[in-house]
């Protein structure tokens, strides 16, 4: 079986492990079974297996459990998020909040966090514990941020890309740094492929926020859905920045205004270069996941991690 084949199939047994172990109340099974009805991309997942796929016979059980880990505190940030934003859809279909009711979403969340945790201390490795604890953590610090940051025009570049490392690169770190740990890598491997896992995480964020100002109807969330709720995003801060008195009213005027002209703000943000400026960033930040891809020793790991890095820039949804 080659390394796709059985990255696959570990992806699958991955999926399998989510569904299982449910709660046998009733309430708990059709808000689980809703959630996890899509299966997602499952990036995360995918890079914390590639992250310790140079030693499948360590800890295989211990690993597929891992990557469950992985997926399920993603899917519970995701949960939360749609709480928060009061979004409606969530992987194309509709959201749990929507459904149900906000409680619902916070709690079933809470449920989804509180397997994983289940899952970590089946593991019982220190190191991972702690590396998941403060990812996690960090993870909710990003949510606070960026709720400060909301219409916020004064917002600087390093605040937005601390924002995208703390609610998105910081767990694709943590995937990698992790199977890395359980795999028993050493110091160099484990710094290159968090490295590498990092910038793919920042790189998949900015690429959400050009795909938040796309006309692509495939993207599986509302359009225009951070401009509608004032967040102040790559592709606003350098329109934004680069605007006349006139042209700023109207973008702070589109900000959190839900019946906003989509075209016409569109073609003013990319008028002022906004949608070229952001292009720039993401191709920065998958250069330096490149970097450090080629630095892994691993040429099987190397690769998938290349792989993934193209992935992750060239996505259209």
């Amino acid at each position: 079986m080659n390394p796709m084949q059985t990255l696959k199939k570990e992806i699958n047994l991955v999926e399998k492990m989510i569904k299982k172990d449910v709660a046998s109340e009733a309430t708990v099974k059709i808000l689980y079974r809703h959630i996890f009805r899509s299966d997602g991309k499952k990036i995360r997942a995918r890079l914390n297996l590639i992250s310790s796929s140079f030693n499948r016979n360590k800890n295989k059980i211990y690993r597929i459990k891992l990557a469950a880990i992985i997926e399920l505190l993603h899917t519970a940030t995701l949960v939360h998020d749609d709480v928060v934003d009061n979004s409606s859809i969530r992987r194309g279909n509709k959201s749990v909040n929507s459904l149900w009711s906000n409680a619902h979403g916070v709690l079933i969340g809470d449920y989804i966090y509180s397997k994983a945790f289940i899952y970590m201390v089946d593991i019982g490795n220190q190191k991972i514990l702690q590396e998941l604890s403060n990812a996690t953590n960090d993870i909710s610090q990003g949510e606070l941020i960026q709720l400060d940051a909301i219409s916020n025009k004064e917002i600087t570049l390093n605040k937005l890309k601390k924002i995208s490392y703390f609610k998105t690169g910081r767990l694709f770190e943590a995937s990698a740094k992790t199977g890395a740990i359980l795999a028993g890598a050493n110091k160099k491997y484990i710094e290159n492929i968090s490295e590498c896992a990092k910038n793919i995480g920042v790189l998949f964020q900015i690429k959400d926020d050009l795909l938040d100002y796309s006309l692509n109807l495939k993207i599986g969330k509302p359009q225009f859905q951070d401009l509608k709720e004032g967040k102040i995003t790559y592709p606003f801060f350098y329109a934004y920045k680069n605007a006349n008195n006139k042209e700023k009213r109207i973008l702070l005027g589109s900000l959190g205004n839900k019946k906003v002209k989509t075209f016409e703000i569109l073609e003013l943000i990319e008028k002022l270069d906004g949608i070229n400026k952001t292009e720039k960033l993401a191709k920065q930040f998958y250069k330096n996941a490149i970097i450090s891809a080629k630095a892994i020793e691993n040429i099987e790991v190397q690769r998938e991690m290349i792989e993934l890095t193209n992935t992750a820039f060239n996505r259209e949804k």
